[in-house]
């Protein structure tokens, strides 16, 4: 009498881990400019208010907010709509990652802004909610599991 085979169980997707930090590096650096954009402005703003031209934004002060969400709305801009648009931001292209919903078509944007809003909370917590991928059975990281999406990576197109 022959034993029933056992199926194998499926192969755990992989993490992207080093993928998704190569991306955010990469994209680090068109948000950099931007963010240098809104600096220029909010100088220029903070002069025309009528303040000394060598006084700088203070920290905490309602400038300093002001400057910070525009920095922060910005970014999330820039994410949301590219992967709204293609898939993936600039960062993502280099390694062939794409931000897909849990049933392959392209998420909502209420549902992007939720990913990014939960990934900068993952960032602000030493990137915890990146790392979590190690040990979610899934491989998903934080803001893939509250956003019901998914980062994968394609494979090269073989010439």
């Amino acid at each position: 009498m022959t034993e029933p085979a056992i199926a194998a169980p499926p192969d755990r997707p992989t993490a992207l881990i080093g993928w998704r930090l190569l991306s955010l590096l990469y994209d680090f650096l068109p948000v950099l400019a931007l963010w240098m954009l809104i600096g220029a402005v909010m100088v220029v703003s903070f002069t025309l208010a009528g303040h000394d031209t060598h006084e700088n934004i203070r920290p905490l002060t309602a400038w300093w907010f002001v400057e910070w969400a525009l920095c922060w709305l910005v970014a999330g801009g820039y994410a949301t709509l590219s992967w709204r648009r293609g898939g993936q931001t600039l960062g993502m292209r280099p390694w062939r990652l794409y931000v897909v919903g849990a049933d392959g078509g392209v998420p909502d944007g209420k549902t992007l802004w939720l990913r990014y809003a939960v990934g900068t909370l993952s960032l602000l917590l030493g990137g915890l909610g990146f790392w979590w991928a190690w040990f979610d059975r899934d491989r998903l990281t934080w803001h893939d599991r509250a956003s019901g999406t998914r980062t994968v990576r394609k494979p090269k197109l073989k010439p």
